[in-house]
């Protein structure tokens, strides 16, 4: 599945307001919330702190990718949120995030996860594509460069 079938305009924030890890995951959930792709938030945010408890999904670059399995996700989704002074997100290389890609997938998928980290991580580990990404002024923008 193409990121282009995960993703709506509605799931692409700009201008994210959070400034720290949790916060930034609860704002990108709220967007799945509002599109009907979570039937219960509270589950899927309790999953993707989980993965967080293993290891960071901050890959450093600027970049954090969580995700999230959980039987609170109706269908696979993708959110994109910037915040251009950063969150504090305990990545890898110990910067703070700018480009966070939240990932929500049903329980019972097999690995789409994996193939939506997949995806993005060769994408993202160009730094124009990053560049691009932190100024883009449109959701239109977003998806050309992400190629959805």
């Amino acid at each position: 599945m193409g990121i282009e079938n995960l993703m709506s305009d509605e799931l692409i924030c700009l201008d994210l307001q959070a400034t720290d890890k949790k916060s930034a995951i609860n704002e990108l959930a709220d967007l799945f919330e509002a599109e009907q792709r979570l039937k219960n938030k509270k589950k899927y945010i309790k999953a993707v702190m989980k993965r967080e408890a293993e290891s960071t999904t901050g890959i450093g670059m600027g970049v954090a990718i969580p995700h999230g399995k959980s039987k609170g996700v109706t269908e696979p989704s993708l959110a994109f949120g910037r915040c251009q002074s950063g969150i504090d997100y305990d990545s890898l290389d110990g910067n703070p995030v700018h480009l966070m890609f939240l990932i929500a997938v049903p329980e019972n998928s097999n690995d789409e996860h994996l193939k939506i980290l997949s995806q993005l991580s060769r994408k993202l580990m160009h730094e124009e594509v990053r560049e691009k990404l932190l100024n883009a002024q449109t959701t239109d923008e977003i998806y050309n460069i992400l190629g959805a």
